[in-house]
């Protein structure tokens, strides 16, 4: 990683003007993935955060699925604004989806009875470090992406089309891309409304 930490926090935004160009091998964009997926965090190790990188046709494909899915139950007469941003998404080099594997939870579950209401909690919360970890890291690279979720909708379809263990869940999809527009400003509530010290 060639940024400092601080920096590439701070500059990590939501990009949704992005295009299929790519900025880096695709070889490079798994490295990312394994490398964020070996060393992210997980309560008790537990190591149940699992990703499909979806590039080129496979990534046009998971699109295709999502925006026929909204069809059935997006009014004919408000879809082409959904059609839209289904396209942009689309026009993107690769999509990362993100799972858990409810096998790797239940086996905590049953082994620590006394936290059982907690491994789906702590699992939500390691799948999102990864989601952070990688998408940082993917602008670091020079991609824009964002965080979109179809969860419900698509994942039926999702498992069929790429023979997906069925104790995965479905959590986020992570479309990215060459950025061709700069992100939107972002306003920030005051810091002291957020942030408490106490001495």
């Amino acid at each position: 990683m060639n940024n400092d930490f601080y920096n590439a926090v701070e500059k990590r935004r939501s990009y949704y003007g992005i295009t299929k160009e790519t900025v880096v091998a695709d070889e490079r964009i798994k490295e990312v993935v394994e490398h964020a997926v070996m060393h992210t965090p997980s309560a008790f190790n537990s190591q149940s955060t699992r990703i499909i990188i979806l590039l080129n046709k496979q990534h046009d494909r998971l699109w295709d699925i999502t925006k026929e899915s909204l069809r059935k139950i997006v009014p004919e007469d408000q879809f082409s604004s959904t059609e839209e941003k289904i396209n942009s998404f689309k026009n993107g080099y690769g999509t990362i989806l993100y799972f858990e594997d409810n096998s790797v939870i239940e086996s905590l579950q049953n082994q620590f009875s006394l936290y059982k209401d907690n491994f789906p909690v702590w699992a939500q919360q390691s799948n999102g470090m990864h989601q952070y970890v990688i998408w940082t890291a993917l602008e670091i690279e020079g991609f824009g992406v964002s965080l979109q979720h179809y969860n419900e909708l698509i994942e039926s379809d999702v498992k069929k089309e790429w023979s997906v263990p069925e104790n995965w869940k479905l959590i986020a999809q992570m479309p990215f891309g060459k950025p061709s527009s700069a992100p939107g400003e972002k306003n920030y509530n005051p810091i002291e409304e957020r942030v408490k010290l106490f001495e």
